[in-house]
């Protein structure tokens, strides 16, 4: 089969090597790809957003089966337009994607629903939205209505953040049109989960939960990225937990999205915050996270293409879905500065790795055939192994054999985990 993956970072990096394992794949294209990428499939200077590009050189090279990876293109109907030319597609389509795509959708959805989140208010004025935050708590969550690369939340601890941020969103427009509405929240409690499942809008198969690491600094300081590392299974995702999801949030999310006729297929990605009061969700995501996917996949045992086709057939149920006892971590190695600014260009140097160790790229070009930083997030250096402490062991000393001038990462992924697992 011919198979094309849209999006260029660390997601569709784990994406792309996985699927190259299966013998189904032969030619798998990246559209746009990156470094690294380039070195498991042809990448080509499509734009992931370039919905029109996309759909004629899907028409032209005779693609099978598609990947669409990232959020933008999955909320703009990439989907849609590929099915319309009879290619079938793993991902939701634009009716679907909007769980994502507007948090004052799932919130509303969660509410009619009865699905648990936190409390919360929509605001499509800025003065209404700073007088109900003035007679409120703190600390309180805001939340850009659409779309703003994985920024658009902010925790304010006092009155005058809360109203800054406001103005920022609204007033602002620091993420466009995204802050034309916003929803305020209460803050909740608890350790924060990631699961990611498999779902064809009737079957629902969770993958391996994992921990993110959403601050730039050690012991969770500083401002948030996309992500500074993941470890998989997170540990306070205990089967009891696994199964109070599924009963009160995963089957429902699906049942809701069938009612409102948004079918969803794809991966649809579950935050979960596990309070006092029981597991609620924080946020949706209709695609794989990242980093998330980096530690997920390195443990699926099953073929990922084999899901992904079950999964736009409408045939998960029949399907293999198996992942391995063991653990995974994923070390996020960083351009010094970010996630503000940093330096582009800089050579990277790479040397083999040991075994069950890959390196996902995530940000980084090939110049004059030189391999070259080109983002802040550079790359997710991933191992496995039967346990956390021996696969964050292998993470770590991986990350030695990836160099390049303003390297920077987080010396703590996985500690707090390793602390709940010692008790």
């Amino acid at each position: 089969m011919n198979i094309m993956v849209i999006g260029g970072g660390g997601r569709e990096h784990a994406i792309v090597h996985k699927l190259s394992q299966s013998p189904k794949a032969d030619k798998i294209y990246a559209l746009p790809g990156n470094g690294g990428i380039a070195a498991e499939a042809q990448c080509v200077p499509i734009s992931a957003t370039d919905i029109d590009g996309i759909v004629e050189f899907a028409k032209s090279h005779d693609i099978d089966f598609a990947v669409v990876a990232p959020d933008d293109p999955l909320v703009l109907g990439a989907v849609d337009a590929l099915n319309a030319i009879g290619i079938k597609c793993f991902g939701p389509d634009a009716k679907a994607a909007i769980i994502e795509g507007s948090k004052v959708f799932s919130k509303n959805l969660m509410k009619k629903y009865n699905i648990p989140t936190a409390l919360y208010e929509v605001f499509d004025n800025p003065s209404d939205a700073v007088a109900y935050i003035e007679k409120g708590s703190f600390p309180v969550v805001i939340k850009a209505d659409g779309l703003a690369l994985g920024k658009g939340v902010i925790i304010a601890q006092d009155f005058a953040e809360a109203k800054d941020a406001v103005s920022m969103i609204m007033e602002d427009k620091v993420f466009g049109k995204s802050g034309n509405n916003i929803v305020v929240e209460e803050f909740l409690t608890g350790p924060e989960v990631s699961v990611l499942c498999f779902t064809d809008g009737k079957t629902v198969v969770p993958m391996v939960s994992s921990m993110d690491h959403k601050r730039i600094g050690d012991g969770d300081t500083g401002l948030n990225t996309g992500g500074m590392g993941t470890i998989a299974p997170n540990p306070c995702y205990t089967d009891a937990v696994a199964e109070e999801c599924m009963r009160t949030i995963f089957l429902p999310t699906i049942e809701a999205m069938n009612a409102e006729g948004r079918t969803f297929k794809g991966c649809l990605y579950f935050g979960l915050m596990l309070t006092p009061k029981g597991p609620k969700v924080i946020e949706y995501n209709c695609r794989f996270g990242d980093p998330e996917t980096q530690v997920v996949l390195p443990l699926l045992e099953s073929d990922l293409l084999d899901i992904m086709i079950a999964t736009a057939d409408g045939t998960l149920a029949d399907a293999e879905v198996n992942f391995s006892s063991g653990a995974a971590a994923c070390v996020v190695v960083a351009s010094d500065g970010y996630p503000k600014a940093y330096d582009k260009g800089i050579e990277i140097t790479e040397k083999p790795l040991g075994a069950d160790c890959f390196v996902y790229h995530a940000g980084t070009a090939l110049k004059d055939g030189k391999l070259v930083t080109s983002g802040g997030r550079v790359a997710g250096v991933t191992a496995t192994a039967p346990t956390l402490a021996e696969a964050l062991a292998k993470a770590y000393a991986a990350t030695e054999s990836f160099e390049f001038a303003n390297k920077y990462m987080r010396k703590d992924i996985g500690q707090k985990a390793l602390a709940i697992l010692k008790g």
